[in-house]
């Protein structure tokens, strides 16, 4: 039988951890060692995104994330033992990038439950 999107997303969600928004703003202000990605498309990123998230979108995230390749991204492919938060629009997109870095041998990568929406709704600072 053939998977859908929803037994992707609910596969991915099996497999890693969540964080709420509230703890992600504290992380924010607490942690040195926390990566933000925002694996959005890039005009989703320009029209606001978390405060110091980097842009790394979901189509690119294993190039970027691998040491390797010649165009990787500087900060994201040096994190493999920092603490990697990412996001999307509904923590969908999200949750299947921290699948991948997770077998990409990242240690510690949470997803932004309910992604930035959440974060938006709950009134959380964003960078336009």
């Amino acid at each position: 039988m053939a998977k859908s999107l929803a037994d992707f997303i609910r596969s991915a969600r099996s497999q890693i951890r969540e964080v709420d928004c509230d703890t992600l703003e504290d992380w924010l202000r607490t942690r040195d060692d926390l990566v933000l990605v925002d694996v959005r498309e890039a005009h989703a990123f320009v029209e606001g995104h978390l405060p110091e998230a980097i842009h790394v979108p979901r189509g690119y995230l294993e190039a970027l994330a691998d040491p390797d390749y010649g165009h990787c991204h500087p900060v994201l492919s040096r994190a493999r033992d920092q603490v990697v938060v990412l996001y999307c629009d509904s923590g969908t997109r999200s949750a299947l990038s921290a699948v991948t870095l997770q077998e990409m041998g990242f240690n510690e990568v949470y997803n932004l439950g309910g992604g930035i929406n959440v974060w938006d709704a709950e009134d959380k600072p964003i960078v336009t």
